[in-house]
């Protein structure tokens, strides 16, 4: 188990959605918060609504600039030499067609989704291998396991974060490291990031959502998928063909058209 009662946990992303959630759920929890984000006002907005229930602090940083990010990551360790759980949770998706996609968009979106983990638990992964303690949790997506148009460079993102994240699980094990590594494969999530989404399989709730991360952290769920089912995913691309997997997950499930309406955050 992985006990958040007085642990300090950092959370990236976390003004708005899920992070912010997830927030106060550690708070009520008995932990400690530590919150990244771009948005000055919204980290203000939810210091403000969530410090009466424990010791929160807040860093604005942009992750996708790796000189802001290794500032703020060696100031954070300056203010906080303990950072017991890590969760990458800072995301971002333009939602078009690759072709449309401009090169500093496609940049942006690697460096935000698949860079920042890697470079941010560069920074507490060491430590926690020294103490031979700590969680680190990375959120990737269901876009992990399956392609989907108009999420072409969300979907590689999604991709290489899942396959570092369960990579390093592996370095763990075999180093015998105390250190947990989590990776969490949702699929859409309620937050206002996929607005315009229209699916079949339901929606996530963002509440029930990062309940199921925080009890999935504690557990030390090696892949949290949400629904449960998506687990399955790669089992049938392996044993279905290319075009009969394509017609039963773009056709009939509708996956391939879920995009079609994408308007996002505003």
């Amino acid at each position: 188990m992985t006990h958040i009662k007085d642990k300090t946990v950092l959370i990236t992303g976390g003004a708005s959605g899920i992070g912010k959630i997830m927030a106060r759920k550690v708070l009520e929890k008995g932990g400690n918060v530590i919150l990244w984000d771009i948005n000055p006002q919204g980290l203000d907005q939810t210091k403000n609504e969530l410090e009466t229930l424990g010791t929160i602090a807040t860093y604005v940083v942009d992750i996708s600039n790796i000189d802001t990010l290794n500032a703020t990551a060696i100031q954070t360790l300056k203010d906080h030499p303990i950072v017991d759980i890590l969760i990458n949770n800072a995301g971002i998706v333009v939602g078009t067609y690759f072709h449309e996609h401009t090169q500093e968009q496609i940049l942006k979106t690697m460096s935000i989704n698949a860079n920042a983990p890697m470079l941010i638990s560069s920074h507490f992964l060491p430590l926690m291998i020294q103490r031979n303690s700590g969680h680190i949790c990375t959120i990737a997506s269901s876009a992990s396991f399956i392609s989907n148009p108009k999420m072409a460079v969300y979907a590689a993102s999604k991709w290489a974060a899942f396959g570092w994240s369960d990579s390093v699980r592996i370095e763990m094990k075999k180093l015998k490291s105390a250190v947990k590594i989590s990776t969490v494969t949702p699929y859409y999530i309620n937050t206002g990031m996929f607005d315009g989404v229209k699916s079949l399989i339901p929606i996530l709730d963002p509440e029930k959502t990062a309940s199921k991360i925080i009890r999935g952290i504690e557990k030390n769920t090696k892949v949290i998928s949400m629904p449960w089912n998506m687990q399955f995913i790669r089992f049938f691309q392996g044993i279905f063909t290319i075009n009969f997997f394509d017609w039963f997950v773009g056709d009939i499930l509708g996956i391939y058209k879920t995009m079609k309406d994408f308007k996002g955050r505003s």
